[in-house]
């Protein structure tokens, strides 16, 4: 953007940082060109409320500005209407919405900026079995002879086939111009990297060291919408050395992923900013895991990347803008390979990346990841395999068939779509209970060892605060609202209760639930009750497809992928009918699977062929063309849901009774549950 020293002079605080505008620029492109972060989930069509900012008004003598509420344009029709259905406080602006026009200092307020999040994705340590595409190879070349004029390399040739076999050798162009000096510098012994993938292609020397190399070192990447992880994993010995996490810098151009495609169609620049945004972190990621290791980057020689199709795209610089609306077209959906220097990646120069294939549309490398580490190709069982997130991922199959879709669940489990929601970070309660006769609560801050009805709580909340809910716990306290009575099968606060309890107000039309008064007062709306329905009922109907087109009634095992699913109480997601009736003993969180399957792709080359042929087979389901969903749906939308009996649920927890009118029949008048689906 080119600026003037005419242009109006915009001062953003607290990070301090300032640039000139011309009139009329929003006020988050102006933040997102100096790089403060701004939330954004809506793509700037100003109904998520979560870019507001403080317009401040006075003379700023520190820094030579004069700001005033009249430097700003007048409210827009998206700011009206969002003011009217939900909050937004005297003197707030939404930054997508409002035009800087004149000197400015801007607040980004602290009760929207979630702190630096919690990254929880690592490598759980299983050992896998090694066949890199890598190896390290040392040989001994003989010296130059004026009787045998066979160049240099030449001669590494013959070595490298005498001793380890290797025939019919390509090498990096690049590699030519070095390889005497190398030679040398080894006293005709060096260790060359070979790179050989495919069965029936040339193996290829990618790296040459002078003397003996006895250690060389991958990286298996998990590229996630709103985090990042990387496992930095020595090739030979195929130990985890060091991982690494930090939060996906494209969120500053949008949460979720089609306000990225949104950002890339309406700013032409939009897909190389975010590219070099996502390779700058990735840089910085290897960085930390070699400082911490002490390797030389330059010792990396193989990479493996997974991502949703977005972020595949994105991070390969493939503008993702057809991934957008139907028919959601891969630009490449099969395996990819390519050299690390093509994607400006600070490793060894003859680096290889790998990057898995996408399943579909909205089922990426990432999804086939998951199944690369769990296997419900190769169960006897149906595995469903679940990663949620705000375009959940769904796996369900065994080794005769498996079938996959994508669900909209949109952002609500991250804490978007509700009022006191927020990311997993410090001041965020975690856990939920609540008692059944007094509707009082029980929380769990992340920060803080205690339970909120234990000592020392208290002193350790005025540390480090109470300040939103994160997903795992809007689970639970949509759950438990459930459970204690608060909240019908239908998702209806119960105004009754405020007989019964102060923790049950009045909120306009509808009610809420107080669930903790502080220096923050967090409230659970009828709106947010909502959010998590629409949320759960779409994953639900997705996986109930998925159970259609097997021709099953019943999952045997349900595995929780995902940063976000490793920390869902699998109880609570069953009672919320976040997922089908199973065994709680056969539910588990498996953590990063996407990351570890990235790591099984890059300790052995088997596992790379595994996967491109079981995504060959995997049948993509595509919900929103399936007849079905709606009904699906719908039936999804009470809790855990209004025709599907959960019998082994109903072993370990008790559900409320549904309410009956005089007739016998449910009060909505559908058929009662008698332990079976609805015929």
């Amino acid at each position: 953007m080119n600026a003037s020293d005419k242009d109006p002079l915009v001062l953003f605080m607290p990070s301090g940082k300032r640039g000139r505008f011309p009139k009329g620029t929003p006020i988050i492109d102006a933040a997102r060109e100096l790089g403060v972060y701004v939330e954004s989930v809506c793509g700037g069509r100003g109904i998520c409320g979560r870019c507001q900012c403080d317009i401040q008004t006075g003379h700023f003598a520190k820094h030579g500005i004069t700001s005033t509420a009249d430097h700003v344009s007048e409210f827009s029709p998206k700011e009206i209407r969002y003011a009217e259905k939900r909050d937004l406080k005297p003197g707030r602006r939404l930054s997508c919405s409002t035009n800087i026009e004149g000197d400015l200092v801007v607040d980004i307020p602290q009760d929207l900026q979630i702190n630096a999040q919690v990254v929880r994705k690592a490598d759980d340590g299983r050992i896998i079995e090694r066949n890199p595409a890598t190896q390290l190879c040392y040989v001994e070349v003989e010296e130059p002879d004026m009787h045998k004029p066979l160049g240099d390399y030449d001669r590494m040739r013959e070595a490298l086939e005498r001793d380890w076999g290797w025939e019919n050798l390509e090498v990096d162009f690049a590699l030519l111009p070095t390889i005497q000096k190398v030679l040398r510098a080894g006293e005709w012994k060096v260790t060359c990297a070979i790179q050989h993938d495919e069965e029936g292609s040339r193996p290829r020397i990618i790296a040459i060291f002078p003397g003996l190399k006895n250690e060389a070192y991958g990286v298996a990447c998990d590229i996630g919408s709103t985090t990042i992880a990387l496992h930095l994993v020595s090739l030979l010995s195929g130990s985890t050395i060091a991982s690494s996490g930090t939060s996906n810098p494209q969120i500053r151009f949008g949460e979720d992923l089609m306000s990225r495609v949104s950002y890339v169609m309406m700013n032409p620049d939009g897909r190389e900013g975010m590219t070099r945004a996502v390779r700058e972190a990735l840089n910085n990621l290897i960085g930390n895991v070699c400082a911490e290791s002490h390797v030389d980057r330059h010792d990396i020689l193989d990479l493996v990347f997974v991502g949703n199709p977005i972020m595949h795209h994105l991070f390969l610089g493939i503008d993702p803008t057809e991934l957008g609306g139907a028919p959601f077209a891969l630009a490449a959906s099969g395996a990819i390979h390519c050299k690390a220097s093509e994607l400006d990646l600070e490793v060894n120069s003859g680096a290889r990346v790998y990057m898995l294939p996408c399943i579909a549309g909205h089922v990426g490398a990432d999804a086939a990841a998951v199944t690369l580490c769990e296997g419900p190709h190769r169960q006897d069982s149906q595995m469903l395999v679940v990663d949620v997130g705000t375009n959940a991922e769904i796996v369900l199959g065994n080794a005769s068939r498996t079938v996959a879709a994508s669900s909209p669940t949109g952002p609500a489990f991250e804490g978007a779509e509700i009022s006191c929601g927020q990311r997993a970070a410090p001041g965020a309660i975690e856990r939920v209970r609540i008692d059944p006769v007094t509707l009082e609560p029980r929380v769990r801050v992340i920060g803080i060892e205690q339970w909120s009805d234990e000592p020392g709580f208290a002193e350790a909340a005025e540390t480090v605060g109470v300040t939103g809910v994160c997903g795992s716990a809007i689970i639970e306290v949509v759950a438990e609202m459930f459970l204690s009575g608060i909240i019908s099968e239908d998702g209806v606060i119960d105004g009754s209760l405020a007989e019964r309890s102060d923790r049950i107000i009045s909120e306009g039309r509808t009610h809420a639930y107080v669930l903790w008064r502080g220096k923050q007062e967090l409230v659970i709306k009828q709106t947010d009750v909502r959010a998590i329905q629409l949320a759960k009922a779409a994953l639900y109907a997705g996986i109930k497809l998925l159970m259609d087109k097997q021709g099953i009634t019943h999952v045997d095992s349900i595995s929780f992928a995902g940063a976000f699913g490793t920390f869902i109480d699998p109880k609570y997601a069953m009672v919320l009918g976040l997922i089908p009736d199973c065994d709680l003993d056969h539910v588990k969180a498996v953590g990063n699977a996407a990351g570890y399957g990235a790591k099984m792709a890059l300790l052995n080359r088997g596992y790379r062929r595994e996967i491109e042929q079981t995504v060959r087979r995997i049948e993509k389901i595509e919900t929103a063309l399936e007849p079905k969903f709606q009904e699906h749906f719908v039936y999804a939308m009470a809790m855990p849901n209004k025709v599907d009996a959960f019998p082994k649920l109903s072993e370990r927890v008790t559900l409320p009774q549904r309410k009956l009118m005089a007739d016998g029949m449910p009060e909505d008048g559908t058929p009662r549950r008698r332990g079976g689906r609805r015929r």
